[in-house]
């Protein structure tokens, strides 16, 4: 809160006295909604301190099955604060960040689909909270990069270069992580106190590793940085190539959590769970897993260098006795500029979250101690179409159509045994966001 309060504080202090007087043209061309605040943001610039935030705002509704039909509306308010700190303080190759979020509104995940894939990458619970505030020092010519503080690994690792036009969060950080990590790791919502070192081997390859703190607690704030022993590092080794004279990327990437996590079949006696005579559950001592990805342009527009279409493929996995879901597999498509809009993008995209063998040998255990004929686990997939229209430099508009496919992927709820899993939902939605 502390954090979020100064922002609005250096915010309202670099507003001008008067508002600044701009016609319909200005307001368009301009960079953001707000403007230059008479030339104030301009000056802060020029002494290395970067202000601003943004306001994402969607409505999304399922209007065919899923577990309750229903629209839910919800947003994401951000203020940042970017500081060149060579500039304001004279610290060579390094810069300062910070940022705020005020989340609010209704997760149409949580409250209509209780689906593994929440379907939009800003659902979260409402909060007003701190995200992230790191120092990164750049060294050898940018050949090296360092950073600390509290950082979120979803901003760089496990990332393709065409898949953040989708609004389902699977495209961002995977289900894979999310569901799997105490606490769904650290990305959105909540980032945690770790560091990262970026090196450039060669022009073409490069390795990021990074080490965080595997708390698994939310913090309503963004001001617990309470390290609790555990650890979670991740590392990725990434290689631009030339595929028929078009760029690419290809990314090779590891993980390991050093918590505890729960036997998803066996309690510590080897009793399956679904035997009424079972105890607590068995706990395994470490988790792990790794990943690709292959980001590729397929052709390349007349006039540009990297726009026209692209595609990606992501693949990772994971043990299945330790984990909901084993295998995690998306991939799409998506064409800059359509219809001869400059800075448009349209694609589509499919993802598949494959639910763990030791869950669907559970049911097995079930249905043999039981007699009852509870769903089989199997899969949660999302097909998404999203079309992004840049209105003007500080607004874009995306219409969006989600279809979810198995919602919750079969997952055993020993508690509710035969629910399964919800017919398929298509899911229709509209996101704008605007640069202030």
């Amino acid at each position: 809160m502390r954090v979020l309060g100064a922002l609005i504080i250096m915010l309202l202090l670099a507003l001008p006295a008067r508002a600044e007087v701009l016609n319909y043209e200005d307001i368009f061309q301009s960079p953001t909604l707000t403007g230059d605040w008479n030339g104030a943001r301009t000056r802060l610039e020029d002494r290395g301190v970067q202000l601003g935030g943004d306001e994402i705002l969607e409505t999304l509704g399922n209007l065919d099955s899923g577990k309750r039909r229903g629209a839910a509306v919800e947003g994401r308010f951000e203020l940042f604060a970017n500081v060149d700190l060579d500039k304001a303080l004279g610290w060579q190759g390094a810069i300062f960040h910070a940022n705020a979020y005020q989340i609010h509104g209704e997760g149409l995940s949580a409250h209509n689909l209780y689906n593994l894939l929440t379907v939009s990458n800003i659902e979260a619970r409402p909060a007003t909270r701190l995200f992230a505030l790191w120092v990164q020092q750049s060294l050898f010519n940018d050949s090296v990069s360092l950073r600390a503080g509290q950082i979120a690994a979803d901003d760089e690792f496990f990332v393709s270069q065409y898949a953040p036009l989708f609004i389902n969060s699977t495209f961002g950080w995977p289900a894979i992580l999310g569901i799997n990590l105490p606490g769904g790791g650290p990305a959105y919502p909540v980032a945690r106190p770790g560091v990262r070192a970026r090196i450039a081997v060669s022009p073409r390859l490069v390795l990021s590793a990074a080490l965080f703190s595997g708390d698994a607690s939310a913090d309503e704030t963004g001001f617990d940085f309470h390290i609790n022993g555990d650890v979670f590092a991740i590392s990725e080794l990434a290689y631009s190539m030339t595929m028929f004279e078009l760029p690419g990327t290809m990314k090779l990437g590891s993980w390991i959590h050093s918590g505890r996590f729960t036997d998803q079949r066996f309690d510590a006696a080897h009793v399956s769970l679904a035997d009424p005579a079972s105890g607590a559950p068995a706990q395994h001592r470490g988790d792990y897993g790794g990943y690709f990805i292959l980001d590729q342009l397929l052709w390349r527009k007349d006039g540009t260098s990297d726009a026209g279409l692209g595609g990606f493929f992501r693949v990772g996995g994971n043990p299945s006795d330790r984990n909901r879901i084993e295998l995690h597999m998306d991939s799409g498509l998506t064409y800059a500029a359509p219809f001869g809009r400059a800075n448009d993008t349209i694609g589509i995209g499919l993802s598949y979250e494959q639910v763990s063998a030791t869950q669907r040998d559970l049911t097995l255990d079930y249905r043999r101690l039981t007699g009852t004929m509870p769903v089989t686990p199997s899969f949660e997939s999302a097909l998404e179409t999203s079309y992004q229209a840049q209105v003007a430099t500080w607004w874009i508009v995306q219409p969006d159509i989600q279809w979810i496919i198995h919602p919750g992927g079969g997952v055993l709820n020993l508690s509710s045994p035969l629910s399964g899993h919800g017919a398929g939902a298509v899911v229709l939605g509209l996101r704008t966001a605007v640069a202030l």
